[in-house]
């Protein structure tokens, strides 16, 4: 079992030589803009293409793949990709849950746990076939309205039992 280590830093700067991935959770319509993500695109393109790309092409009205649970995993360097991992149902608006069918207002946070325990699963598989260590922000925690009590025994169950090293990073703004 290999337990998380925390780290206070970028979680898209992971340090390093060897293998890497960054994970963070996205939304099940396809938007991409705030938190994490704002970071992930200002250093590459790419994850933030590709997600809107496999929104596009593969919903599950179409047939394909993008739905909850789901993990993209986008190369941005030689041994550093980032997961984009659906583990939040809609996003949340000043008018309420926004979802592909509308507004629910009064709707609970969009954070569906299952899907996060469901991607990091698939996480796993990746990490071991790549020989990576796993770098993310505090998933599912932040404009996805979860819990850290309830994501952090998720990552311990999928990924921490399979002995792949976490790095879960704390991000500090400076002061201005």
């Amino acid at each position: 079992m290999h337990e998380i280590t925390y780290v206070v830093g970028d979680a898209t700067d992971p340090p390093g030589p060897g293998p890497r991935i960054i994970a963070h959770v996205g939304n099940d319509i396809g938007a991409w803009g705030r938190g994490i993500v704002q970071a992930i695109t200002r250093r590459w393109p790419g994850p933030e293409r590709e997600f809107r790309r496999w929104h596009e092409t593969s919903a599950p009205a179409a047939g394909g793949g993008f739905r909850l649970g789901a993990v993209q995993l986008v190369a941005v360097e030689p041994t550093l990709w980032v997961a984009n991992m659906v583990g939040q149902h809609g996003i949340m608006t000043r008018r309420g849950l926004r979802t592909s069918t509308g507004y629910e207002p009064g709707a609970g946070p969009p954070v569906r746990y299952d899907a996060i325990r469901e991607c990091l699963t698939t996480l796993v598989a990746h990490a071991r076939e790549r020989d990576a260590e796993v770098h993310m922000p505090r998933i599912g925690c932040g404009l996805a309205g979860g819990e850290w009590a309830l994501v952090e025994p998720l990552i311990l169950e999928t990924l921490g039992a399979h002995d792949i090293p976490v790095f879960v990073y704390d991000l500090v703004l400076p002061q201005e």
